[in-house]
């Protein structure tokens, strides 16, 4: 077992809290009026669109009420819309509207200087092991959260 002295989940955490600080001054100074929430959204919908609610949670791994939510304000706010699936009335779609579009050069470029500040003094080979370990962080995250929603014991492999 790994003892509890360990800060990593703090650490990320932590990091986590300033990053989102950071990243919502950097998008303010480029007069982008969106949280880093719908950012996430956007970056999602920019990718790909139309997407689902349920895709949109799945990509980003915020809750689906979370998503929807957001979503209420996005379309008050003229960001996206919502518009039903014309081969399965019961699928609602999330679309880009012009105004969105029209945001993803300011958003990429604020991504950019994030992920410029994230990597300061790294090497290449640094930036390729962090983003290996934080993979298998997700990774193992996701089955726990699989196996909860199946109601499933998960084995957990502490030698990998």
């Amino acid at each position: 077992m790994i003892p509890i002295e360990t800060q990593g989940g703090f650490y990320i955490t932590q990091i986590k809290q300033l990053q989102d600080r950071i990243f919502e001054r950097f998008l303010s100074e480029q007069g982008l009026k969106i949280s880093g929430g719908q950012g996430r959204i956007l970056f999602v919908l920019w990718k790909q669109s139309p997407c689902t609610i349920s895709e949109i949670s799945q990509r980003t791994s915020l809750a689906k009420n979370t998503v929807s939510i957001m979503i209420d304000t996005m379309v008050a706010h003229g960001i996206v819309t919502r518009q039903s699936n014309p081969n399965n009335r019961r699928q609602t779609w999330i679309m880009l509207t012009d105004y969105a579009l029209s945001l993803q050069q300011k958003y990429d470029a604020v991504s950019q200087r994030m992920n410029t500040l994230f990597y300061t003094g790294f090497s290449e080979g640094e930036k390729d092991q962090f983003e290996a370990y934080l993979q298998r962080i997700l990774t193992t995250l996701h089955q726990v959260e699989k196996s909860q929603e199946s109601n499933e014991e998960i084995n957990y492999d502490e030698s990998r």
